[in-house]
């Protein structure tokens, strides 16, 4: 959790309001339904959330949301992170859909569409990924065929969260087929309301994330107004980025909900006795703890860093949303296994909701992008950072001993007959 002494008077008080919605809210036999995929999807705990306008935290007001900045909504994501990432997922979607809508969307769309999502009138979803690949986001190959006042949808999205029961879908649709054309500028993202050519035809039995109704999309000439359209045609690419912010910013502070599973995992050494004393005497135990709980804290102060970069428009926002998506994923995942090892063969049954932290923590590592994409963004964007921009900092090199060793400093074959050649000639 942030702690007490991080956070301003407001924040404390929307940390409680969290802390208590997720405490006394959600029932455990709910809980339980959802990971037994017993509930398709988990409407009504989307309109309890409603209800408290704890939808869409940092939206306007007008809206339906509360104008907070990112840095008290990832309190609230690590608050609902204890719940689990279908809940969690639940939570944060109005937000990652509600951003396209809030920045680029026009009047009339944000009446029509996000207020109703934030009053917990309509469930969204984005689509996405495709049966040809998720990584490959360009390349996109459901279609939308602009034809006067609308666009003739076809094609196929996968993995989508809440494909059972979503009202509202934001999807990615190539709209530009000119074979040239720069793959920044083929696709568009269009609103589409579900309707009998939005067929829900797969339905995914997952590892873990259940209840979320997460499935295959298929559009079959589909007619969607061209009032629809999010941004500029051809402008899919600048909505994509910008909801890339929130796609993954919100998957590593809810990953920092993982501490509901060390918790036990201490508790529980704190009781169970072996050779004569209590487990959590032993380094074997206590040194894992240790370690657990600074990449706890390590995680958010990151999530609490990218926030903070996304709220003053740094410039190096960018990169760090990626490091706190890669270091906070990867973090609960190494700290969900930390906690089974430390209770051992008991916490691998579900007498304890470890197995199940297990089975739904594995996810976020995977999807927004998986980290081994936020690597490649993260070196790309450092590169940039170092090579490109001017620098007010200290030049390190030159308390170099040898500093002027101008021979020594070879870096390319050339480098090195050059070095030869002069050497020659003196």
């Amino acid at each position: 959790m942030f702690y007490p002494s991080l956070m301003s008077a407001d924040e404390s008080e929307l940390q409680k309001e969290v802390r208590t919605f997720v405490r006394d809210e959600v029932s455990h036999d709910f809980m339980r339904a959802l990971d037994r995929d017993q509930i398709k999807y988990p409407r009504e705990f989307v309109e309890k959330l409603a209800a408290r306008n704890l939808l869409g935290l940092r939206f306007d007001p007008q809206w339906g949301g509360r104008g907070l900045p990112w840095t008290t909504e990832v309190i609230a994501e690590e608050e609902m992170g204890v719940l689990g990432t279908a809940l969690g997922c639940a939570f944060v979607m109005p937000s990652i859909v509600g951003e396209a809508l809030h920045v680029f969307g026009t009047k009339a769309q944000k009446e029509k569409f996000l207020k109703p999502i934030l009053a917990g009138r309509r469930i969204c979803a984005e689509a996405l990924t495709e049966p040809r690949g998720g990584s490959d986001f360009f390349g996109a190959t459901t279609r939308a065929v602009l034809e006067g006042d609308h666009f003739v949808v076809n094609g196929q999205k996968r993995f989508v969260v809440g494909a059972s029961e979503a009202d509202i879908f934001l999807v990615y649709c190539r709209t530009n087929f000119d074979k040239n054309a720069h793959e920044h500028e083929r696709i568009s993202a269009l609103i589409i309301e579900r309707n009998p050519g939005v067929e829900t035809e797969y339905q995914y039995g997952l590892m873990g994330t259940r209840g979320g109704g997460t499935g295959r999309l298929v559009f079959r000439n589909v007619s969607v107004p061209a009032e629809n359209l999010i941004g500029n045609l051809h402008g899919g690419a600048a909505v994509f980025h910008q909801m890339m912010i929130p796609e993954r910013l919100t998957s590593a502070a809810a990953s920092l909900g993982v501490k509901a599973g060390l918790d036990i995992a201490a508790r529980y050494s704190d009781k169970r006795h072996a050779f004569g004393r209590a487990i959590r005497k032993f380094q074997g135990v206590n040194f894992k703890v240790a370690d657990a709980v600074t990449k706890l804290d390590a995680a958010r102060g990151l999530v609490y860093m990218a926030a903070r970069a996304v709220d003053t428009d740094a410039p190096n926002a960018r990169r760090l949303v990626s490091e706190a998506k890669k270091f906070a994923t990867d973090m609960a995942w190494d700290v969900a296994n930390t906690a089974m090892q430390i209770m051992g063969g008991i916490g691998y049954t579900d007498i304890y909701p470890i197995e199940r932290m297990v089975r739904d923590i594995r996810l976020p590592q995977i999807w927004t992008g998986t980290n081994e994409i936020m690597n490649l963004l993260i070196q790309h964007e450092y590169y940039r950072e170092v090579l490109q921009s001017a620098s007010d900092l200290r030049n390190v090199e030159l308390d170099a001993g040898e500093k002027d060793s101008a021979l020594e400093k070879c870096f390319t074959d050339s480098d090195m007959w050059d070095v030869h050649d002069l050497g020659r000639n003196e």
